[in-house]
């Protein structure tokens, strides 16, 4: 089992960057695929971007476009999300997520969810 705890909540300008961290607890992080999703008001859950065991794979939702990146530090039990030239349909609550199969788009696919860290986006 794994405990997810995400950090980096913030308001950022449009167009600025931000960084959000999971932290995740326990010794076998690197055997789960991370996710990370978002959700905005009156909105479904959403995939983000996320990333295989290794962090040699990435896999992003269409609406990224290149502005943001996903890594992750096996040695420090981390994943970021790395947001560049961000817009106002950014703001959500955003998550991270573990999975013991492979990286999924599908919410439901996976395992353990953190609690969720805000990010708004002012104009």
């Amino acid at each position: 089992q794994v405990q997810l705890v995400e950090s980096g909540e913030g308001l950022v300008q449009a167009g600025g960057s931000l960084r959000l961290s999971c932290a995740a607890s326990g010794r076998t992080f690197s055997s789960y695929h991370m996710g990370w999703f978002r959700q905005a008001p009156g909105k479904e859950r959403e995939f983000v971007a996320g990333i295989g065991r290794s962090g040699s794979s990435t896999y992003y939702g269409d609406f990224v476009k290149g502005r943001f990146t996903i890594s992750r530090d096996n040695a420090k039990n981390t994943v970021y999300l790395q947001m560049n030239s961000v817009k106002l349909e950014d703001t959500a609550v955003y998550y991270c997520a573990a999975r013991t199969g492979w990286v999924s788009t599908y919410k439901a696919e996976y395992d353990y969810w953190g609690q969720g860290t805000q990010v708004t986006v002012s104009s």
